[in-house]
C-alpha cells in the first residue's frame, strides 16, 4: 500500500457529503478516530472491486454501470493489516485535541488560540510540553508574562500525548455524521459501563 494510506483517507471532502464509507483496519478498529477514517463512495467501491477491502455494511442505495450494479459500502474493512501511527504530529488540531478543545487556563470552550507557557520572549519553546490551548482572553492578561505574574494557573501540565490517549480522547468528540451502521465499529472496543 502506498506510504500516504493512513493520512490520505479524505482526498474529496465534497465527495463524503454522500455515501462515506467508513474504514476499518484488519483488526475491525478504525484506522483514525479523530478525523475519522472515511472514503468516497467511489474509492471503497474501486477498494472493493481491487480486493484490497471487504465490505462489512452496505447504505440501500446502488450505483450502476452498463454490466454492473453495485450497492454502496458503508463500512469496508482493510485485508491488509496497516500499523498505526505510534508518533502524534504536533500539530494546532493535535493540540486542541489534547486540551479537548478547553482554554487550559480558565476551561472556556471555542475561539481557541495556544499560548507558549515559557514565553517564547523569555526563552520558551514552540513544543508540546510549552503549548497549551487557550482562550482570546487569557491569552491576551497572559500576553508575555510568567503564570506567576499574570495570576494563571494551567488546569493540568502539557505533556506530548500518546498516539493511544489521543485516539481514546478523540472518541469523546464525535463528527457531525454517524451512520447507523458504523455505530458497533466505532465503540465496540470500549470498556461496558456494568
Amino acid at each position: 500500500m502506498d506510504g500516504d494510506f493512513r493520512t490520505q483517507f479524505v482526498r474529496d471532502p465534497a465527495g463524503l457529503k454522500q455515501h462515506p464509507a467508513l474504514v476499518l483496519n484488519a483488526d475491525y478498529r478504525p484506522l483514525s478516530y479523530y478525523p475519522l477514517s472515511l472514503w468516497t463512495w467511489q474509492e471503497a467501491i474501486k477498494a472493493a472491486l481491487t480486493d484490497r477491502v471487504t465490505i462489512l455494511a452496505e447504505y440501500n442505495t446502488t450505483v450502476r454501470s452498463q454490466s454492473l450494479e453495485i450497492p454502496i459500502p458503508s463500512v469496508v474493512v482493510l485485508r491488509d493489516y496497516v500499523n498505526p501511527v505510534r508518533r502524534v504530529a504536533f500539530t494546532r488540531f493535535n493540540l486542541f485535541l489534547r486540551d479537548e478543545f478547553m482554554c487550559q487556563y480558565c476551561g472556556a470552550k471555542g475561539d481557541l488560540t495556544f499560548d507558549h507557557v515559557i514565553p517564547r520572549a523569555r526563552g520558551g519553546l514552540t513544543s508540546w510540553e510549552n503549548v497549551v490551548a487557550a482562550c482570546s482572553p487569557c491569552n491576551l492578561k497572559k500576553g508575555s508574562k510568567s503564570m506567576r505574574q499574570a495570576g494563571m494557573n494551567l488546569r493540568k501540565p502539557p505533556c506530548q500525548p500518546a498516539a493511544e490517549a489521543l485516539r481514546d480522547t478523540g472518541r469523546k468528540f464525535p463528527p457531525n455524521h454517524l451512520h447507523d451502521s458504523w455505530l458497533d465499529f466505532l465503540y465496540w472496543d470500549a470498556e461496558l459501563e456494568a
